[in-house]
C-alpha cells in the first residue's frame, strides 16, 4: 500500500524530471500550480531571474471563496492569475503541472487561465 508520504515523494521526482524541460523566461514565464488538500496556488515564475512575477491562491480574500479545495475555486484562481498576468503584459506562458495529473483542479486552473486570455 502506498502511503501519502510515498505519493508525494513520487510526485516530487516526477516534477523534477519534467522541470528539466519546462523553463520560464521573461517573455514566457512558467505557470506553476501547487495543490494541497485544502487550497490551490498558482504562480508565474521567471526562472532566468529567479523571481515570481504574479501569484494567486484560493486563500485570496478578493476571490471570496468559501471552500478552496474544489474545481470551482481552482477555476477562479486560474482566472485571477490570468487577469494579473495580462495586466503585467504577459500573454504566453508555459504550464507546469508540478507532477500532478492533468485533471480535476489542475485542469481547472489551466482552463481558467485560458479563459482569462493566457496562451499555452
Amino acid at each position: 500500500m502506498i502511503t501519502k508520504k510515498d505519493k508525494n515523494l513520487i510526485r516530487q521526482r516526477r516534477h523534477m524530471h519534467v522541470r528539466h524541460r519546462v523553463v520560464g523566461t521573461s517573455e514566457r514565464p512558467r505557470l506553476n500550480v501547487f495543490r494541497s488538500s485544502k487550497n490551490i496556488y498558482a504562480q508565474l515564475i521567471d526562472d532566468s531571474k529567479g523571481i515570481t512575477l504574479a501569484s494567486s491562491s484560493s486563500l485570496d480574500k478578493a476571490l471570496g471563496l468559501e471552500k478552496g479545495s474544489d474545481v470551482a475555486a481552482a477555476k477562479k484562481v486560474g482566472e485571477a492569475i490570468g487577469k494579473e498576468a495580462l495586466e503585467k503584459g504577459i500573454e504566453t506562458v508555459v504550464f507546469d503541472r508540478s507532477g500532478y495529473l492533468y485533471h480535476g483542479r489542475v485542469e481547472a486552473v489551466a482552463d481558467g487561465a485560458r479563459e482569462a486570455g493566457l496562451k499555452f
